[in-house]
């Protein structure tokens, strides 16, 4: 079986070059993936509507639905819907994986 190294691809969406690495290539073989990737990083997470690699996550200021502080959660809460701060948010997963057991 031939070495794998490094590949420049190009990007179909920007049209850049990009690296194509021989741990990804590992990681696709181990998967059986038949395709090589087609976008860049960056045109790869604008398609699938996140932030580019790298790019810090966004923070939403809001309170919690269960004591009523003001926390920070990783997502934009849903109208109707309990948000909850980390601690509150521990709780009721550790109560209800008690209560399956």
């Amino acid at each position: 079986m031939p070495e794998i190294v490094d590949r420049i691809l190009k990007c179909s969406d920007c049209g850049a070059e990009f690296v194509f690495t021989a741990g990804e290539q590992h990681f696709f073989r181990d998967r059986n993936f038949k395709n090589e990737p087609k976008r860049c990083k960056a045109c790869k997470a604008k398609r699938q509507g996140g932030a580019p690699a790298g790019a810090p996550r966004t923070e939403t200021m809001t309170t919690c639905s269960q004591c009523g502080r003001e926390t920070t959660v990783p997502f934009k809460p849903t109208q109707g819907r309990p948000v909850f701060c980390r601690e509150c948010f521990l709780s009721r997963k550790a109560a209800a994986a008690g209560a399956g057991a």
